[in-house]
């Protein structure tokens, strides 16, 4: 099994920034891509951004050049910076972890909010 624990969301004005965690502990052992996702109420949920294990990586159009993605592998842990935050990333952004199998796993989430 794998636990994914997410941190670092909340409350912010549109224009700022946060910075989300992701902390993977378990059976982490053939991980093809770690990422997130976000679903907005009312919205199905998204790619936000994507890292493999070779550490190309993947955004949604929608973030490119505000949201950077990135990992520790050191930490098992992955991170997403999002920069120039806009009301419409208001969500609940979840952390996922592929395996090569494409079994996948998933955090609970952790709200963000942007208020204009």
């Amino acid at each position: 099994q794998v636990r994914l624990v997410e941190s670092g969301g909340g409350l912010v004005q549109a224009g700022g920034s946060l910075r989300l965690s992701c902390e993977v502990s378990g059976s982490i052992f053939s991980i093809r891509a770690m990422g997130w996702y976000r679903q907005a109420p009312g919205k199905q949920r998204e790619l936000v951004a994507q890292i493999t294990s070779g550490v190309s990586t993947n955004y949604a159009d929608s973030v490119k050049g505000r949201f950077t993605i990135s990992r520790d592998n050191a930490k098992n842990t992955v991170y997403l910076q999002m920069n120039s935050l806009k009301p419409e990333d208001t969500a609940i952004y979840y952390c996922n972890v592929q395996r090569w199998s494409s079994v996948q796993y998933w955090g609970l989430g952790t709200q963000v909010t942007v208020s204009s």
